[in-house]
């Protein structure tokens, strides 16, 4: 710890009166180390340049926290529709031959599906879809 220097400042007698009464409740050795934690706190809130940048310890802890659960929790339903969304493709390359043409078709249809609906694609639209675009080729 460096050295330091004496330097006063002016307080209403209120304010003081919540100082003496909050350091204790801080658990502050003294008002000067209270004072001087309050003055880093509000350097650092300055530096930050931001208040939404700037959080407690105690709320950035709960958020990243939460934020992990979060991350666990999605981790593991993208890891279980993989392996159904899998499942299904098995079975359709066992069942039918595809060719590479195929393939290539489906694909570019599905991604313009995909962002067509913002990736919201139901088996009940597809059959619709699907029987639309029968009746659009029988016209």
């Amino acid at each position: 710890m460096g050295k330091k220097e004496r330097f006063a400042f002016y307080l209403t007698p209120e304010k003081k009166a919540i100082l003496e009464r909050r350091y204790q409740e801080d658990g502050s050795r003294s008002m000067t180390a209270f004072v001087e934690r309050a003055v880093d706190f509000y350097l650092d809130y300055l530096s930050a340049n931001d208040a939404g940048l700037f959080l407690p310890a105690s709320i950035k802890s709960y958020l990243d926290g939460r934020l992990g659960q979060l991350e666990e929790r999605l981790s593991s339903l993208v890891f279980r529709q993989a392996v159904e969304q899998d499942m299904v493709a098995g079975i359709l390359a066992d069942v039918y031959q595809f060719s590479d043409e195929d393939l290539r078709r489906r694909r570019a249809q599905s991604v313009q599906n995909v962002k067509k609906t913002n990736g919201r694609i139901s088996l009940e639209q597809r059959v619709r879809g699907a029987w639309e675009e029968g009746d659009e080729w029988q016209d």
